[in-house]
């Protein structure tokens, strides 16, 4: 795996690639996380046949903090993605984005027209103004999501509710990320004189390339009957891919199927 700094208009941004070829699959992590939770990818088979292509976000992982606020949220976000993506030429791969990231996907969509597919998980589509009931689980982790301090000892209870419960093999640098994270970024997230990102449930259902979406079986955070709402026309497969013994990170998880299910999805693209 090799790492380099790209320069975009929120600041420098840390892209992680894999040695394989092909398509690329441009990958986004979720809130206060950062690409180390794609090592099971960017580190395996997959990522030897494949080029994996994992961005930190401003304010996470080796990216730099933003320096000013507005550089935070999901519309900015969608535009960093878009950005790096032409910087890089794979402006016409496959874009998978976990929880806040494919929120972040879905909202560059528009600006990359070239792209073969999208995958999401962990992403429920929102509508804008954004109306969360429904699409998510009552979980007391979410307290957390938005806050722009979170204590240190709070900090194990929110990593491992992206976890099946009872789930132990979860390494220490999820709770090192989030304690990373620039407070500012969660906070951003429902900064009402923030960007307004794009209304996603209109977005998923006019989409003319094919959506993947993968959904952990014992997911503790989003609903997976509110996907039965959605209209997705060119959704994979007819349906979400469900996969068992897996929480709100199959990445993880549950390694080798969530692969295998990238592979499949990638070489249907090509």
């Amino acid at each position: 795996m090799t790492t380099s700094i790209i320069r975009c208009a929120s600041g420098n941004i840390a892209v992680h690639q894999s040695g394989g070829r092909g398509l690329p699959l441009v990958m986004i992590h979720g809130n206060s996380a950062s690409s180390r939770a794609f090592g099971r990818q960017l580190n395996s088979p997959l990522g030897d046949k494949r080029r994996l292509i994992a961005i930190d976000l401003p304010g996470h992982g080796q990216s730099a903090n933003a320096a000013r606020p507005v550089h935070y949220g999901i519309a900015p976000y969608g535009r960093m993605i878009a950005e790096v993506a032409r910087q890089l030429g794979v402006d016409h791969g496959l874009f998978i984005g976990w929880s806040l990231g494919g929120h972040a996907v879905l909202e560059a969509s528009a600006e990359l027209p070239k792209a073969a597919g999208f995958c999401i998980f962990g992403t429920p589509p929102l509508p804008f103004p954004p109306m969360i009931e429904g699409a998510f689980l009552a979980h007391p982790a979410m307290r957390f999501t938005f806050a722009e301090t979170i204590p240190a000892d709070d900090a194990p209870a929110f990593v491992a509710a992206s976890f099946k419960p009872g789930f132990t093999d979860i390494a220490p640098f999820f709770i090192e990320d989030m304690l990373r994270t620039d407070g500012r970024a969660r906070a951003q997230l429902i900064n009402p004189e923030g960007e307004p990102f794009r209304d996603e449930v209109r977005i998923v259902a006019a989409l003319t390339q094919p959506l993947a979406v993968l959904h952990g079986a014992d997911e503790q955070l989003v609903s997976l009957d509110y996907f039965k709402t959605l209209t997705m026309p060119t959704l994979w497969r007819g349906a979400v891919q469900v996969i068992d013994d897996a929480g709100h990170a199959p990445q993880w998880e549950q390694p080798e199927r969530f692969n295998a299910l990238l592979d499949a999805f990638a070489g249907e693209l090509e």
